[in-house]
């Protein structure tokens, strides 16, 4: 484990099942509200201390992947309610749905949060534009992630000197140190074994080990194969100060994905997911990991001569649910890269199904994402008490 307990008192709760609509001449942000559940209760006693809850002020080293579609406010506030850091997936938002998801999630949570943003331009133009930076700044957003290619320097500098905390998800020691050179605030190892688009290739805790070994004192978190108490103590002893959780929460009944890609998750095991560059007239021949559904295996290996025609539709979505504006359906090409969600009408096994095979190895139910946190926190808390078992790497996370 990295530091100690600091005693930090706790932060105040706030309830997640209130909502208000954002001030006048702000779109409306009618959030999907998830089902009330009894409360979440942290167990404070049992406080895992890292550099990363230390600089952030939470009672857990856990932050949820930032997933574009699936990670809204309802999972952002369920995760930073419970103890954790909820990360809400932006891309392709536009920034005026940004900021109205930011309204929402500060209608619902005061505690630490942040936004995943995506460095890369796509068929409709760049994922991530100075807008959404600028809207960050405004909104004093805690927490800033960048996935795929670098941020310009100045997004760096400006997110920084708002006091926002900048992470840049590596999948290679090269790419580390490039995001190091420009000042980032911290480092997410993305392992081969992690879900979604992914260029990785070393297994989630040889990657961690090899970037602790290029800083020392910046919190570095694991994300690859991370889904129960065991995978995120074995993450922590072999130098990660925190996890950052994809798969797994999928399988929360917060995260806006389709019923049917939850159950998927669920029933999948160890050998069921894949990488392929099948998915995306939207973000062409970009490298995912995806559940091993229809399509996939059809096609595996010879994703270069899949048919490309445009007016081959495999269903409908909205893109961005619960907004004004946003509601219009959308039509999936073949082979599109975007996630089904409860408001996609189609058949699931045409469709990008992001998932990792060493989590979903690990995933048994559908289950209030509160309540993941605490139980992978507290089963990590019980084992890094007793390490003798977590000195080796060599479990499901390194058979897919």
């Amino acid at each position: 484990m990295n530091g100690t307990n600091d005693g930090r008192a706790a932060p105040p709760s706030h309830s997640a099942g209130d909502s208000a609509a954002p001030g006048e001449g702000e779109l409306d942000a009618e959030e999907p509200r998830a089902p009330r559940r009894p409360p979440i209760h942290v167990l404070e006693d049992n406080t895992l201390h890292t550099r990363l809850t230390r600089e952030l002020g939470v009672h857990y080293p856990f932050v949820s992947a930032g997933m574009a579609f699936v990670a809204l406010p309802p999972l952002v506030i369920a995760v930073s309610e419970a103890g954790g850091i909820g990360m809400l997936g932006s891309a392709p938002e536009p920034a005026p749905f940004l900021r109205a998801r930011l309204h929402a999630i500060r209608e619902g949570t005061q505690r630490p949060f942040g936004v995943n943003f995506i460095v890369e331009q796509a068929r409709a133009g760049d994922f991530t534009t100075r807008e959404h930076i600028d809207t960050c700044i405004a909104e004093k957003v805690p927490v800033v992630a960048f996935h795929w290619g670098l941020p310009p320097s100045d997004w760096v500098r400006d997110l920084k000197a708002a006091g926002t905390k900048v992470w840049v998800q590596a999948s290679s020691v090269e790419f580390a140190r490039d995001a190091l050179a420009l000042g980032v605030d911290g480092l997410i190892a993305q392992g081969r074994q992690a879900a979604g688009h992914n260029r990785g290739t070393l297994p989630t805790l040889q990657l961690v080990r090899e970037l602790r070994g290029l800083t020392d004192t910046l919190p570095i978190l694991a994300a690859g194969g991370i889904a129960d108490g065991l995978s995120a103590a074995r993450a922590l002893y072999h130098g990660a100060d925190g996890v950052w959780v994809g798969t797994r929460m999928v399988a929360s009944v917060e995260a806006y994905a389709h019923p049917g890609y939850k159950q998927r998750v669920v029933d999948g095991d160890a050998r069921d997911s894949d990488f392929t560059t099948l998915f995306g007239p939207e973000w062409t021949g970009a490298r995912q990991r995806v559940l091993r559904n229809r399509v996939v295996r059809e096609w595996a290996g010879r994703e270069a001569r899949a048919p490309s025609n445009p007016s081959d539709s495999i269903g409908t979505t909205r893109l961005y649910p619960g907004l004004t504006g946003g509601d219009a359906l959308y039509a999936l090409p073949r082979f599109s890269a975007f996630v089904p969600t409860p408001d996609t009408k189609g058949d699931l096994e045409e469709m990008a199904l992001p998932a990792s095979g060493s989590s979903m190895a690990r995933i048994e139910s559908v289950l209030p994402a509160g309540q993941i946190v605490v139980e992978m926190m507290e089963g990590a808390h019980r084992l890094l008490a007793n390490p003798y078992e977590l000195e080796t790497d060599t479990d499901e996370n390194d058979r897919s």
